[in-house]
């Protein structure tokens, strides 16, 4: 076992130094006032009392405040941020606004790292340092952060009360608009904390103080993984990605106990999760990886079924099928070019008066009013947003042009105030049953829309095969990234460990009802495909037609073409979908969409080739696969050439049959 949890000196109780009980009731009676030790005293595991003592004696707080998830805790929360300034009310009722200090607009990677214990490895993408480096840093500047403040503890759980794949976890931080957030985006589980935590064997906590929150503490701010204790910590940060540690820090926890604890039963994705109405009104969901800033929630929103837009938590039932839950209960999601035209039901939550939202990092307009680039709308000419005074063409000192609002600009809302959101199925702990499982990046020149493995193992290589162009969701990050399976910035182990996990689960005999694995790409460009510009062969409402094709293809409905990379569809089947949204599609973008230049194929290959062959113990059968992929494409290329048409494809195809 490569992971051994609960290994080496637990860094909260080190730094706190509360061990026992005892001295944790002591504690939580000379710190707390009453109402909050009243509430303090309905939770009794002893675990979690004492991750909440040390969390106390570590930060120093100036008090302690409880949220049980009550409709006055909440209240008294958001009251709280909006008193401190953390948020601030815009025009519309129960909107808020937070901004981000200007340096700090996105997850800080190049200051992220996973604490390990000696010769513990991890996946060879991530940063990490040893548990006693960690340690005297969060001994140094974590010690006394919470002085003066308030000390803010929730408790949540990550999926519907009750699912075999959720997580109960503790939320502690100094800041309201964490709090706030938290209180949007997962579900209040203080009452059934100590039953969930029995039921799954275990907790995640998560501690973070932002500090004086000072441009010049930023160079000091950190987020630390404890995979041994699955603690996080987080410091002199307050961009939700780096302070909501529930989020992507828990979920590289749950990475973790699928890989190495929960091998062949559960899979921790970087999945949305929706569903779509096909013929005769069946429902079919989908759970779908891309990484940040690619699409992922357009595509989720499509769906007729929303469940959930960035996480996914997957198992195999007793019955043999493929079952998810989302963890979040609400979206933080990328408002950049939502509009009512690719985003209407977003749009919706976000425009009409009944939706609580937290806006971050947009433009506020004098009348108070959110604005965003890629709206749709006709935008403001000044307004502030988080670097202060906007106004149409101010530049930066070098003369590049500020935009209106951040590309990593977000909303936060509660997945209730989405149109299309299946709240039923959302909260069914027995989960959704998944049929179609996609993965794609941000792909300019190779790849067509949508492809559909020909089996598990070739499904598993299109998902490690994600490239993504970095986007503004992380700092520090540029050009062009290997993202296997897009939850590459979320796997703290060796990619051979996650890799061998998913060959095993999605080959399980258990799986008896296997869904099928697809790729998709919606950034292909004219000048990909002997045209010129860099726009795309495509819109956002084609997203739906290349879904609903899978919808078919995962019931038999529809034929396809055998191609070495796998399935494609045929005209046809394409051209009726395109025309039920309303929208002609012409036989000659087909054939640029799904033409193969093959010597992009071929060189997409060899990179990932090279980069996996660097890597310790990665499963042979992935090279097995490029090297089936890789003979089926050079024979077609010197038969064809380097270009091949959609006709010289189906050609291919037929003769393989004879």
């Amino acid at each position: 076992m490569l992971l051994e949890l609960r290994k080496g000196k637990d860094i909260l109780a080190d730094i706190g130094g509360i061990e026992t009980l005892e001295q944790a009731q002591a504690l939580l009676e000379a710190r707390c006032d009453q109402e909050t030790l009243a509430k303090l005293n309905r939770i009794t595991n002893q675990d979690a009392l004492l991750k909440i003592a040390n969390a106390i004696s570590m930060t120093d707080p100036d008090a302690v405040f409880v949220n049980t998830g009550s409709a006055a805790d909440k209240r008294r929360v958001r009251i709280m941020s909006l008193a401190k300034g953390e948020e601030c009310p815009v025009a519309m009722r129960d909107h808020t606004l937070h901004f981000d200090l200007p340096q700090e607009q996105a997850r800080i990677i190049d200051r992220t790292f996973y604490i390990v214990n000696p010769d513990e490895p991890t996946s060879v993408l991530a940063k990490s340092v040893l548990r006693d480096e960690a340690n005297e840093y969060l001994r140094t500047h974590m010690a006394g952060i919470a002085r003066g403040m308030t000390l803010l503890i929730g408790f949540f759980s990550r999926g519907p009360v009750g699912a075999k794949a959720a997580i109960p976890a503790l939320e502690i931080t100094t800041s309201t608009y964490v709090m706030h957030s938290a209180d949007i985006l997962y579900r209040h589980v203080y009452e059934q904390f100590d039953a969930e935590v029995e039921r799954a064997g275990l907790f995640f906590t998560n501690v973070h103080s932002e500090g004086p929150n000072r441009p010049e503490d930023l160079p000091n701010a950190r987020v630390f993984m404890d995979r041994s204790w699955q603690t996080t910590f987080s410091l002199f940060c307050t961009y939700a990605g780096n302070t909501l540690l529930l989020k992507k820090g828990n979920h590289r926890f749950a990475v973790d106990l699928a890989t190495y604890y929960r091998r062949e039963e559960e899979l921790s994705e970087h999945m949305f999760i929706t569903g779509l109405t096909g013929p005769g009104g069946r429902k079919t969901f989908f759970a779908g990886a891309a990484p940040s800033g690619c699409g992922k929630t357009t595509t989720a929103m499509v769906g007729s079924d929303f469940v959930g837009d960035d996480l996914a938590q997957l198992w195999i039932a007793a019955d043999g099928t493929l079952r998810a839950i989302n963890p979040e209960a609400g979206i933080f999601g990328i408002v950049r070019d939502v509009n009512q035209e690719s985003d209407p039901y977003l749009i919706t939550a976000l425009r009409e008066e009944g939706a609580e939202v937290i806006w971050t990092n947009v433009l506020i307009d004098e009348h108070g009013v959110p604005y965003w680039v890629g709206n749709g709308e006709p935008l403001p000419d000044r307004g502030v947003n988080f670097q202060g005074e906007w106004w149409a063409g101010k530049t930066s000192p070098d003369g590049t042009p500020i935009p209106l609002s951040h590309p990593n600009s977000r909303c936060t809302v509660v997945c209730t105030s989405i149109g299309n959101y299946n709240e039923t199925a959302a909260e069914d702990p027995q989960g959704v049953k998944v049929s179609v499982i996609t993965y794609s990046g941000r792909d300019s020149d190779t790849m067509p829309p949508v492809w559909v493995a020909q089996n598990p193992d070739h499904g598993v290589v299109i998902g490690a095969s994600v490239l993504s162009a970095a986007t503004a969701t992380e700092v520090g990050a540029k050009g062009v990234r290997r993202q296997p399976w897009a939850n590459e910035p979320f796997i703290p182990g060796p990619l051979a460990d996650y890799m061998d996990a998913q060959f095993l689960f999605f080959n399980s005999d258990r799986l008896t009802e296997k869904p099928i694995i697809a790729g998709l790409n919606y950034f292909l460009t004219h000048e990909a495909r002997g045209g010129e510009g860099s726009g795309l062969l495509g819109e956002k409402r084609d997203v739906k037609v290349w879904l609903g094709w899978l919808e078919l293809r995962a019931h038999g409905d529809v034929d396809a073409i055998e191609t070495p990379i796998g399935y494609i569809p045929k005209y046809e089947d394409l051209e009726k979908l395109f025309a039920e949204i309303g929208k002609p599609y012409p036989k000659e973008l087909y054939d640029k969409q799904f033409a193969f230049y093959v010597d992009n194929i071929l060189a997409r290959i060899t990179l990932q080739e090279e980069a996996y062959r660097k890597e310790p113990h990665i499963p042979s059968r992935l090279f097995d696969v490029y090297q089936e992929q890789r003979k089926g494409l050079e024979a077609l290329k010197a038969k064809y050439g380097p270009v091949i048409s959609t006709a010289q494809i189906i050609e291919a195809a037929q003769s393989s049959r004879c």
